[in-house]
């Protein structure tokens, strides 16, 4: 029997990179699988690509109504949800001084916001529900420690992390546990975009950023969205019921805590 048999997940940001990477691991080993997106075109190409097991949902993290929206429609379309995945994310770099109010409020509406009351709205669902649930935050490497370019988002995730040490704590009295992943660097059109601004920054040229962090994983190599799955697996499975308000570290030995 698959591990995630009979299971339901919703997954925000599932349109692209790691998590669609997750959805499409989750549905072999036999979940079906919400793949929430702001880009609804996207999230409709994702799960046409996987199947049938597969549902679009339009879901903006910034607006509450929007995630209220999507955790109905799940419940509606597959009776109700079994893990959350809150992957959505943003980026973004600049100097202390050079920081924008406009850069703070988005990046900290989807990572911090988002994280936080899409968490409130499924745990509302699986305590209703009653048979408890999964609860998986994407944190970061970042989140670990300041970087000098990256304060606003660094911040962010070492947010994240925290929430789900309070969310752990707090939710697993009604059998929901609330864990994170924190990925070090991973290849795809997330850190594309991470290097221009790497790029502008530091007087690099296009892709250098991306090369030097690649070699200075003591993997080897930067991380793909795959590298990730069994983690996601294994936090999403009866196998972590005593797993509680944990953020695990899944980044080739760059960092050790």
């Amino acid at each position: 029997m698959t591990r995630l048999s009979g299971k339901t997940a919703l997954i925000t940001g599932a349109a692209r990179g790691i998590g669609l990477a997750f959805a499409k691991a989750y549905v072999a080993e036999g979940a079906r699988v919400a793949i929430a997106d702001i880009n609804l075109e996207a999230a409709e190409h994702a799960a046409a690509e996987i199947g049938e097991a597969a549902l679009a949902v339009h879901c903006d993290v910034t607006n509450k109504a929007s995630i209220e929206q999507a955790v109905a429609q799940v419940e509606s379309n597959f009776g109700g949800i079994d893990i959350l995945v809150n992957n959505a994310a943003l980026f973004t770099a600049a100097p202390i001084v050079e920081i924008s109010e406009a850069d703070y409020h988005k990046v900290f509406g989807v990572n911090v916001y988002g994280t936080l009351f899409m968490l409130q709205a499924v745990a509302k669902s699986m305590i209703a529900r009653g048979k408890g649930g999964k609860i998986i935050n994407m944190a970061s490497q970042a989140g670990r420690r300041g970087e000098s370019l990256v304060a606003v988002y660094c911040a962010t995730k070492a947010a994240v992390i925290s929430l789900t040490q309070s969310a752990g704590l707090n939710l697993i009295k009604h059998g929901i546990n609330v864990n994170a992943i924190a990925p070090g660097v991973v290849d795809g059109e997330h850190w594309d975009g991470v290097d221009s601004f790497f790029a502008k920054y530091e007087g690099l040229a296009p892709g250098e950023k991306k090369l030097q962090v690649g070699l200075s994983v003591p993997y080897g190599r930067m991380g793909r969205p795959e590298d990730l799955t069994g983690m996601a697996i294994f936090l999403a499975s009866k196998d972590a019921d005593y797993v509680v308000a944990q953020t695990y570290n899944v980044d080739g030995g760059n960092w050790m805590s």
